[in-house]
This record gives structure tokens, sequence and C-alpha cells, in this order.
């Protein structure tokens, strides 16, 4: 009996030994754990700090980088819109520049190399870009209309046998197709200011509603105008009427026929100064 019993005692005290062993590698093994997670911890600390220092670095970077590219376009667009001053007199920007030479590679080279001055090219690329947006051959196709350009415009002059009645200002019906025709032209391009000029021969006339040659020619251009505005609704902020009586005859009044070819209505068409440089875009 005495020897079961210290044999019990020594089996307890093993077993309790080996509890105590395994308690205190688990602690230990717990407490590394915990050391590890700590130095995890703080690692990840550093790096989010470090991350937020990169953060920082690249949101100044692309601060710098937008603003650098606002005064490049700036810089740009002020170079675009300076102005410069040539020696002939001519303001011509920098874009406008640009718009000018890619027009001047379509002109015909004879009449570029007779252009002396930045003008002289500025009125070729005018000139090209309004024979391509006003289609002239098909207002040229009588003999008593004639179409020339010069310059910076064109110039549409037609009898006035086409128009009206000997010695009157009121529109004859034989002038719709031709008014029709110069109306589209018109409505094309609102860029083009339209001047109705009215000349007449050297006779004189003086009724009860025409006082003389001034008054007839610009009562004519005038009906000339209010046809293309009220019935082939032309802006009339585009029109502009002119009377030059008698005074710019294109030959001498010796005969019928050349007073005949001297009573006229002259139609000049004209880029708006304002919008001067949007003809010579190039199409």
């Amino acid at each position: 009996m005495k020897k079961i019993s210290i044999l019990l005692v020594t089996v307890i005290l093993l077993s309790s030994c080996v509890s105590k062993k395994k308690y205190i590698a688990l602690q230990q093994e717990n407490g590394e754990i915990k050391s590890e997670l700590t130095k995890t911890r703080v690692e990840k600390e550093d790096l989010e700090t470090k991350f937020a220092k990169i953060q920082s670095r690249v949101n100044d970077y692309n601060s710098k980088l937008n603003a650098l590219n606002e005064d490049v376009e700036g810089l740009k667009i002020e170079n675009d819109i300076k102005l410069n001053i040539n020696t002939d007199g001519t303001v011509i920007s920098n874009a406008s520049k640009r718009q000018l030479l890619a027009t001047l590679k379509n002109v015909d080279p004879t009449k570029l190399e007779q252009a002396k001055t930045l003008k002289d090219s500025m009125n070729l690329a005018v000139q090209y870009n309004l024979e391509k947006t006003i289609n002239t051959s098909a207002l040229n196709e009588d003999e008593d209309i004639a179409v020339n350009i010069n310059e910076t415009v064109v110039m549409i002059s037609i009898s006035d046998k086409m128009l009206f009645n000997s010695g009157s200002y009121r529109i004859s019906s034989k002038a719709n197709t031709i008014l029709q025709k110069l109306a589209d032209v018109i409505n094309s391009e609102a860029s083009i200011d339209v001047m109705v000029e009215g000349h007449t021969d050297s006779r004189t006339i003086n009724t009860d509603k025409i006082a003389d040659n001034w008054d007839l020619s610009v009562l004519r251009a005038t009906s000339v105008i209010r046809q293309l505005q009220n019935k082939y609704k032309v802006n009339p902020a585009q029109l502009i009427a002119s009377g030059r009586s008698s005074y710019q005859p294109l030959v001498d009044n010796n005969s019928r026929e050349n007073r005949s070819k001297n009573r006229r209505t002259r139609i000049i068409l004209m880029p708006n100064i304002d919008k001067f440089f949007a003809l010579m875009e190039a199409k």
C-alpha cells in the first residue's frame, strides 16, 4: 500500500512538471508573437508615414506640373494673339500668319511671285478664299454682267436695262433672276458687307419724283437693297446704299452705246474687317 502511494505521488509530480513546461513554452511563444506584432505595427506605421510623404511630394509635383502647363498654354495663347506691326503698316497676329501661310499654299504661284509685301500676300489670300466662297461663274452669264476681283473686294457690275426701265428706279421683273443669284451669294457668307452703287450717264434728269442724277443713282441703289432685303431675305445689316451720279463713267458719254454702258448698278462685296482673317482659313 505504501508503495502504491509513493508511485501515485511520483506520477502527479511528473505530470505537473510537463504542464508547467508547456505553459512556459506557450508564454514564451505568445511573447514572441506579441513582439512580432508590435514590430509589424511599427513597420506599418513607418511605411504609412513614408507613403504619406511620397504622396505629398507627388501632389506637389502634380501641382507644379499643372501650373507649368497653364503657364505654357498661357504663353502659347499670348504668343498667338500677339500682334506684329510690319514695315508696310500691316498688323497681323501669329495665329493669322499660320492661316495666311496655309492659304497661300493654294494660291497660283505666278500670282504669289508678284506679292512684294505682307499686305500683298494678305490680299491674295483673301481673294483666293473669296473666289472659292463666291461662285462668280454663276453670275457671269451675260455680257451685261461683269465680275471683277480687285484685291479684297468682288465687284459685280450690272447694266441698268437688266434691273430698271429707262429713267426709272423701280425694279423690273427682268431683275428677279439676277437678284436671286446675288442674294444666294450674299446669304452664303455672313462676313461679307455689300455696297450697292447706282451710276447714271451724263444726261440730266428732273421729274416730280427725281431731282437729278444724284437722286436717281441713290434711288436705284436703295431699290435694289430693299428688294434684296424684303424679297430675298438678305440681312439688312450687311447692306450699304450708295449713289455716284454720272461722275464715275466707264467710257465717254459721247454715244448712245457708251451712255448705256455707264448706266449701271455695281454690287461690291467686301469682307467685314472684324472677320477679315476668317476668309483666310484654309479650306
